[in-house]
């Protein structure tokens, strides 16, 4: 007698830059305030409805984008910066409404959003290692999938787009799979696709860059005060759906104290020095 064994699909994609960041108007360091990955969890029974799904999606809402090229829809990438820009959504109802049937469509099918981010240290890089920073949170994406997995019963598996550190994922999930702590709900090293034929990891695409401009606006509002609306159309959607999620912000620093109010200044204190006077 057979067995069928049910599995999570995790498709995932990243939001913000691992890079450096100063200020949006910085003429070096000036993409991102934070970085992370985000996209959506599906039961693989689902996935292939699901994929049929976005590539309608594409058909209703670009048929007509001249940058197509008569490309086939199957063949064709829209990438989610360029279609949810800050003027389309706001413009353009029909495009907000893509995003929403995006959502409503995974809800429908048993999916989760899921998203894991950190707030980067603002400065010329000297306190960031971009590589360390994305193998941390693709080890905290891990771990936040296989607690989902857990609850829920279930082993996953993770598709990427193709991606410059490959290897060094690669290294981390294997640490993450196998180490003092194992993650025993991953079954294996994640996949990576080339995501204009890969329908789910563009969709995941469309999910991080939403995610990503939330949590612009969020972490530098004078500066990104143009993002604001992707929070206002976008978030409360998301987060009905999300499990598992969460930005970690960076502590503000703790102010200084005063040298009276040290230690050392009570010490001196004592020994008869006075503050204010020379």
């Amino acid at each position: 007698m057979g067995f069928r064994v049910s599995m999570i699909f995790a498709y995932l994609d990243e939001f913000g830059h691992n890079g450096p960041y100063v200020s949006r108007n910085d003429k070096r360091y000036n993409t991102s305030p934070v970085f992370g990955l985000a996209g959506f969890l599906m039961p693989e029974a689902r996935v292939r409805s699901f994929g049929t799904c976005f590539l309608q999606l594409k058909q209703n809402y670009l048929a007509q984008d001249p940058t197509r090229q008569e490309k086939p829809f199957h063949e064709w990438e829209k990438k989610g910066t360029n279609f949810f820009t800050a003027k389309s959504i706001t413009k353009y109802p029909a495009i907000r409404e893509c995003m929403f049937r995006l959502i409503k469509e995974i809800n429908a099918r048993d999916g989760k959003i899921i998203y894991q981010g950190r707030e980067k240290i603002r400065g010329d890089g000297s306190g960031l290692n971009p590589n360390g920073l994305y193998t941390t949170i693709f080890s905290d994406m891990i771990r936040a999938i296989d607690e989902y997995c857990e609850t829920i019963g279930e082993n996953f598996v993770i598709v990427l787009d193709q991606n410059s550190v490959r290897n060094e994922l690669l290294v981390t999930a294997s640490k993450t799979m196998y180490g003092a702590r194992p993650t025993r709900r991953m079954i294996c090293p994640p996949f990576e696709v080339e995501s204009h034929l890969n329908q789910q990891v563009q969709a995941a695409d469309w999910i991080a860059t939403i995610k990503g401009r939330i949590w612009n606006s969020r972490l530098d509002q004078t500066a990104f005060n143009d993002m604001a609306l992707y929070d206002t159309y976008f978030s409360e959607r998301i987060a009905q759906i999300s499990t598992n999620s969460e930005v970690k912000k960076r502590r503000p620093p703790k102010p200084k104290r005063a040298l009276k109010e040290t230690a050392l200044g009570s010490a001196l204190t004592t020994a008869g020095y006075q503050f204010g006077h020379k």
